[in-house]
């Protein structure tokens, strides 16, 4: 037996919980677990129907159990209720994954120039990144420490680390995510939870798409990337399996993982 199935038999039966997966990073991590035997539990915002959708599908194609739940990620309380609901439908969670992200009217005042930015649009970006991070993983960390451990991940973003035109709510904000973990790591690690993040460069989503200036993110990324492409969603998905994965990062915590083609560097 390779060490490849080795790591998928002891993925299968155990149970992710992420937010904000009916597209883009979300739904790409979604099907990267559920590819290799892992039950989910998801949320949405406002789009039921895709839910749905994607719940049928990767049960017929992969045989695990998934379920799906709206939640506003700008009310971080949801998740005590969210977390009940997940214990009547699964038996277990072992990794959570703090994903959904706002944009459009909810950041006005948070992504736009430094004079422009308002503290309500910096106070919604902060809420729906850190705060809900740090509920979410409350909530899965207390499930994790009954079954001997797990593994907790927050999305984050490398425009905490080089200049981003508009980014400053967010990069802000990914930043004391960031911050977040490491403290999270050091306190969690007594229960055997580890926790980590996996920060994106540009990554060619729907939220990226929403931009004004998509397009010239867009050729500056592919200009400034060694690989000459822009990140896809599944880049991201690899990093968040081989986190929650303890057969191959046992021994990783407090870290963030930084994928980005290469463009920091350059």
């Amino acid at each position: 037996m390779t060490q490849s199935q080795s790591s998928n038999q002891s993925m299968q039966g155990k149970t992710l919980v992420i937010s904000g997966a009916t597209r883009g990073i979300g739904k790409a991590i979604l099907y990267k677990f559920a590819q290799n035997g892992v039950n989910v539990a998801f949320t949405y915002n406002k789009n039921e129907e895709e839910a749905d959708k994607i719940a049928k599908d990767v049960e017929s194609k992969y045989g695990i159990k998934a379920c799906y739940y709206p939640l506003n990620v700008l009310e971080p309380e949801q998740y005590s209720e969210l977390f009940s609901k997940i214990d009547a439908d699964f038996s277990r969670v072992d990794f959570f994954v703090s994903n959904a992200i706002i944009y459009g009217k909810s950041v006005a005042g948070g992504f736009g120039p430094f004079m422009r930015l308002r503290p309500r649009g910096l106070n919604n970006i902060y809420t729906a990144t850190v705060l809900a991070f740090v509920v979410g993983a409350q909530e899965a960390a207390k499930r994790m420490k009954e079954v001997g451990g797990g593994s907790i991940i927050s999305l984050s973003s490398t425009g905490n680390l080089v200049y981003m035109p508009n980014y400053a709510g967010h990069g802000n904000c990914k930043n004391a995510v960031e911050t977040m973990v490491k403290y999270a790591a050091a306190e969690l690690g007594e229960w055997g939870i580890r926790v980590n993040a996996v920060s994106g460069g540009p990554i060619d989503t729907d939220a990226l798409r929403a931009f004004p200036d998509y397009a010239e993110v867009r050729a500056k990324v592919e200009e400034q990337s060694p690989l000459n492409r822009m990140g896809a969603p599944e880049d991201l998905a690899g990093a968040a399996y081989f986190l929650c994965d303890s057969a191959q990062s046992g021994w990783l915590t407090g870290q963030t993982i930084v994928i980005d083609g290469g463009t920091t560097f350059k």
